[in-house]
């Protein structure tokens, strides 16, 4: 008995093939029917209907093979798209956070600027304050200059002490432009 010829070769419904053991019976020389795998039956002289269901089977066994493989193929596309959807989001998330580490850095240079700017400007008010009091007190050198010549004047003019202006009213305008 040759082992090598024995053995019987099967396709599964994934496409692997399958081999299986030798039947070695020493009763009968001749190999039966269940020594052949399903799918290798030999040809029996069966009715039409027989024929047609075995069809039948073989065509829904073909469709049911087709349909695992085209759902097969249909969930690989699903996860090449689930991963090419992520990879875009993770592309945005990064996007999204390099440009918001610009705007933080451009907001922080901002608030350094203000800093600047409120600085000078605190230094700006304080100097025209400065300046106003000293303008103020300019004027009021000014007038007081004037008093005292309008004073002198009215004086070597007329030779009296109150001409057209009384001295007391000299005197209270002099005092409050001091005060």
């Amino acid at each position: 008995m040759d082992l090598s010829t024995d053995y019987y070769y099967s396709i599964d419904l994934h496409g692997f093939s399958s081999m299986s053991p030798p039947q070695l019976d020493f009763e009968q020389s001749q190999p039966t029917a269940s020594t052949f795998p399903p799918s290798h039956q030999p040809p029996s002289p069966a009715s039409p209907e027989a024929d047609a269901a075995a069809a039948a089977a073989d065509f829904s066994d073909e469709r049911r093979l087709r349909r695992r493989i085209s759902n097969r193929e249909s969930a690989r596309r699903s996860r090449a798209r689930k991963q090419r959807r992520l990879d875009e989001l993770r592309g945005s998330v990064a996007a999204m956070e390099h440009r918001r580490r610009e705007l933080a850095a451009h907001a922080q240079a901002a608030r350094g600027r203000l800093a600047l700017a409120r600085l000078a400007n605190a230094g700006l008010r304080a100097e025209a304050a400065a300046l106003s009091r000293r303008l103020a007190a300019a004027r009021r050198a000014l007038e007081l200059g004037r008093l005292y010549h309008a004073a002198a004047a009215a004086a070597v003019g007329s030779g009296a002490c109150c001409s057209g202006l009384g001295f007391l009213d000299i005197e209270q305008t002099i005092a409050s432009l001091i005060a």
